[in-house]
Parts: C-alpha cells; sequence; structure tokens
C-alpha cells in the first residue's frame, strides 16, 4: 500500500505573492534534511507539501522525527494513496486504518474534495466511508463533537489521500527566508533558546562564541557545540566562529575599573561581533538577554552595549522570564547541557558589584586605556571556524 506524508503549511499561506518563494525554500529545507533516508519526490499543490518515497528502504519513523523538527510546517501525517474511486478508497481505507480504529471507540470522517469532478460530495463522503468503517469495525460509534480519532479523506488533483489524526507541527516560517544573522551563544539556557526562537522566524543562523582558555575549559566548548547540534536539529547547519578571548579580558581585568567588568566585555563582544557578522553576510546579532535577569541586562547596560555596534540587535527572550525560557530549553532538549557545571568567559569575570545604571560616558571613560581597535582586529583575525550539524 503506497504512502506518502502529507504536510499543512500554515502561516505560508497569507504569504501571498510570496507564497510561492517561501513554499519553494520549504522544499529545498525538507529535501536536505531527509536526503540521507533513501530517494524522494517533494511537491508542492493547493496549499499542500506531498512527501513521496521512491525507495522500499525509506525509513518513514525517522522521516516524521525529522519533519517534526522543520520550522514552516503547521502540521503533518502519514497518508494513504488512493484512486479517486470510491470503491478503492474504501478498501484501502480499512486496511490501512484497522491499527487506529481497532485500538478506539468513537470516530467522525472529515472530507475535502478539493476536485469538484469527483461524484460524491463532501458531506456524501463523510456520510458514506463512515457507514463503511462502521460495518468493517462494528464496535465503533460515530461522534461528531469528542471524537476519539478523526479520519480524514482528501480528493484532491493527483490522487485521493486517508489519514488518520495529524500531528502539529513546529510551525514558523522556513529558515533562510528571513535572511541571515549571528547569535552570540554561550553555555548557558537563555542563547540557545533565543536561537532557536529567530530560526523559527525565518533566519539562517551563524553563531559566535568567545572562548577564554586557561579560564574556560575544552568542555566548555564542547558544551557549546552540542548545544548548537540541538538548535541545528531545526535550524539546519550553523557556521560558529569561535572567538580568542582571553588577552581581552586580561586586559579589561587591568585597565578598567571592577565594577565595569562585565560592561566593557559585553561592549568588546558586540565590536567583535558586529565585524564577524558583517564578514558572515549576516544583517543582525542576536543575544539571549532579559530585560532586568542580571546586572548587564538592565535598560542603561543594554543601552550602553548597543551604542557600539550599528547593525541591529535582536533579542528574542527581552519580555520572557526564568521559567519561560526554562521552559522551552526543556522542550528542545537544551535545558540539561546547558546546566553542565563548565564555566563560560561571561560568568568567569563577574565583578562583586556589578554596574547596574551605567551611562554611555562613563562606560568610554571607563575604557579608554584600552587599545581598542588593535584587541578587536586581533581578536577577528586569531578566530576559527566550524560547522554544526
Amino acid at each position: 500500500m503506497k504512502e506518502i506524508i502529507l504536510i499543512k503549511n500554515g502561516e505560508l499561506a497569507l504569504k501571498g505573492l510570496n507564497r510561492s518563494n517561501f513554499e519553494d525554500i520549504l522544499i529545498k529545507n525538507i529535501k536536505r534534511r531527509l536526503k540521507d533516508l533513501g530517494k524522494i519526490e517533494v511537491r508542492k499543490a493547493q496549499s499542500a507539501i506531498y512527501i513521496e518515497p521512491r525507495d522500499e528502504q525509506f525509513d518513514f519513523e525517522e522521516a516524521l522525527e525529522r519533519v517534526s523538527l522543520i520550522f514552516g510546517i503547521a502540521a503533518f501525517s502519514r497518508a494513504c494513496v488512493c484512486e479517486k474511486d470510491f470503491d478503492d478508497i474504501v478498501k484501502k481505507s480499512t486496511d490501512y486504518l484497522k491499527n487506529t480504529m481497532e485500538s478506539v471507540k468513537t470516530f467522525k470522517v472529515e472530507a475535502k474534495r478539493a476536485d469538484k469532478s469527483f461524484p460524491l460530495k463532501s458531506p456524501e463522503i463523510c456520510r458514506e466511508l463512515g457507514g463503511e468503517l462502521i460495518d468493517a469495525y462494528p464496535h465503533l460509534k460515530v461522534d461528531v463533537h469528542n471524537p476519539d480519532v478523526v479520519v480524514y479523506c482528501e480528493i484532491r488533483d493527483f490522487a485521493a489521500y486517508v489519514r488518520a489524526e495529524q500531528i502539529p507541527g513546529a510551525g514558523g516560517l522556513p529558515v533562510g527566508t528571513a535572511g541571515r544573522a549571528s547569535i552570540l551563544i554561550s553555555g548557558g539556557i537563555d542563547s540557545p533558546v533565543a536561537a532557536w526562537t529567530m530560526a523559527k522566524r525565518g533566519l539562517k543562523l551563524n553563531a559566535i562564541h568567545f572562548a577564554s582558555p586557561p579560564y574556560t575549559s575544552l568542555r566548555a566548548e564542547m558544551k557549546v557545540k552540542t548545544l548548537l547540534s540541538k538548535v541545528a536539529r531545526y535550524s539546519g547547519t550553523v557556521n560558529l566562529a569561535i572567538v580568542p578571548f582571553t588577552e581581552i579580558q586580561d586586559k579589561i581585568a587591568e585597565h578598567c575599573p571592577e565594577d565595569y567588568f562585565t560592561l566593557i566585555m559585553r561592549r568588546m563582544m558586540m565590536r567583535i561581533s558586529e565585524r564577524l557578522a558583517e564578514k558572515s553576510g549576516s544583517a543582525a546579532l542576536i543575544t539571549g538577554e532579559s530585560l532586568g535577569q542580571v546586572a548587564s541586562q538592565t535598560l542603561p547596560a543594554l543601552v550602553t552595549t548597543d551604542s557600539v555596534v550599528k547593525m541591529p540587535v535582536l533579542r528574542p527572550l527581552i519580555g520572557m522570564d526564568k521559567e519561560e525560557i526554562v521552559r522551552i530549553a526543556r522542550n528542545i532538549d537544551t535545558f540539561e547541557t546547558s546546566i553542565l557545571p563548565y564555566e563560560d568567559c561571561c560568568t568567569v569575570f563577574t565583578p562583586k558589584h556589578p554596574k547596574t545604571r551605567p551611562t554611555l560616558a562613563n562606560c568610554e571613560a571607563a575604557e579608554r586605556n584600552l587599545q581598542i581597535d588593535a584587541l578587536v582586529e586581533k581578536a577577528v583575525n586569531e578566530t576559527q571556524y566550524t560547522y554544526i550539524e
């Protein structure tokens, strides 16, 4: 019996004249994510996308798992392909839905007749197919208000499709439809969630991580790579830039007031990140900051860090509290990795009494003894790159 994966693309239906471009990018993302599972054909028609295996060894379960993580998909389901003939629909439906129908007590049928040449109208399809299913499974009863399962029958251009309940997808927009941005990624809870959130809105991600050996260990760097690999299940491949930051932190500790350590460190990170983002084709920076969560994330502090860059800074978590962020981290499987006790460079040099209401003039005065341009240039030139999949 021939099966396909039927995808509903939700939000893309609202894109008007740009809809086709969004759908084409989604199809490319689907093909890329499933390419190692066997030959497939992916096509679009009538507000849906069809994934049709061309390989007998195609792993349906793995494909469904991967499809569930692709942004731009509102819902999906396995579906049986039938001829546009009612007798064939009945025969294949009773066989295809056997396991489902034997495990429930109530059901209803919903039909969509996109091909208006089909002789039965939608209400007639529901009534007739429902009756045939009751004949095949006499224990069943129809419940149109709260059924245990809904059986869908869709008459479309290419064929008829029968399926049971559809599965919610990852939602959002296809990655790559909104451009490219660079996420400042640490080993904490927040930045992986910020990366995931912006990928969901269609951004292709680059990532920038600041490493400070010997203050930070190789395990801290591996932790970041693991976090990005979990994000990459949704976003696709991420280009990671690893910036050597030890010398800059030593210079800050040597020449700057302690209560400004974190602020000046963040300002240096933003300067370097903007340079790296421009090199990678990114149009914006992304951070995991949440307003008021720590001393460097007060409004005055954020103003002083943003002042050193011209590029837009996206902060998708800015209005979230920690519980909301943790909930998402658990859902995307980054939380347990984030809480591993490997310190990043942001926590190593935390001052005892950080400045919470800095002014731009005070920050500039605090860093006046730093050779900022030379430090930024050296860090950019010594940055190393790797790809995370």
